[in-house]
């Protein structure tokens, strides 16, 4: 893991969870790159080469569980660490079965969000 990557992909279509996201994400210490469109999630990662993707597991046009397993058939960044969140009771079994690194539940607990960024991403 190349921990001098301090990148974040954050994608959410609720405006509010992804501000809250990018104000956690920076207080870690990351670089949060925020996207609404969850199609431009892999585009995002190709360019930027993040250590940790946040993925909503409910979006339109593509879910989250969707670009998981876009991302885990992509060679070049099928061992990218990917955390999950949802509000849905089946969310972590979703996420889990896409191949999700970790999972949290909406709401979730700050410190737990700012205690996963930080394994993946900021040293």
């Amino acid at each position: 893991m190349n921990k001098d990557n301090s990148k974040v992909i954050i994608c959410d279509d609720d405006p509010s969870i992804l501000e809250l996201l990018e104000l956690i994400t920076l207080s870690a210490g990351c670089e949060p790159l925020i996207l609404s469109k969850s199609l431009d999630v892999m585009n995002a990662i190709r360019q930027n080469k993040p250590s940790l993707v946040i993925l909503d597991l409910w979006m339109p046009v593509m879910s989250g569980d969707m670009v998981l397993q876009a991302i885990r058939k992509e060679a070049q960044c099928a061992d990218l660490p990917v955390l999950i969140i949802s509000a849905s009771r089946d969310g972590k079994m979703i996420a889990e079965k896409s191949g999700a690194t970790e999972y949290l539940a909406k709401p979730f607990d700050i410190m737990d969000l700012t205690h996963i960024i930080e394994k993946y991403c900021c040293s």
